[in-house]
């Protein structure tokens, strides 16, 4: 029995991403398991780039991506819906974060997008790939059809 679903939304491709949730949400309902939303933004503080930002940019833009994300699955599932949902915002590689979230909080499933390969990432994108190989449970890919 699935207890919970971790579902990774990439908060900049809203259209896709709702696919991707309602996906998630369907089978949440099935299973009648805790559904889990997950979106990640870079550390800019890990490079060279990050000398550029100041001291409070990733937790403005952490916060900004908590509410893109909240008014995503809002929208897409409903404000009802919404208040069961956790909503989580990692800061790193997606992929990493995907994985140890997973890892942490006993997710029994993840649900993720994949977008329309280029020829260096063909089949799914390189964080999809990354968390289908990586991951110790099961995960349900929901491809880009457009």
């Amino acid at each position: 029995m699935t207890k919970t679903i971790l579902c990774a939304l990439d908060v900049n491709r809203p259209d896709a991403e709702a696919k991707v949730l309602l996906q998630a949400f369907k089978l949440a309902q099935m299973e009648q398991a805790q559904l889990d939303v997950i979106t990640v933004i870079p550390d800019f503080g890990m490079s060279v780039v990050g000398t550029f930002f100041d001291e409070a940019h990733t937790e403005k833009a952490r916060e900004a991506a908590r509410q893109i994300l909240f008014d995503l699955v809002k929208n897409t599932i409903g404000e009802e819906a919404n208040d069961q949902v956790r909503h989580i915002v990692g800061v790193g590689k997606a992929y990493h974060v995907i994985l140890t979230t997973a890892a942490t909080d006993n997710a029994d499933l993840i649900v993720l997008g994949a977008h329309k390969p280029d020829v260096k990432d063909y089949l799914l994108g390189p964080n999809a790939a990354r968390v289908v190989r990586h991951a110790t449970t099961s995960v349900f890919v929901v491809r880009d059809n457009d």
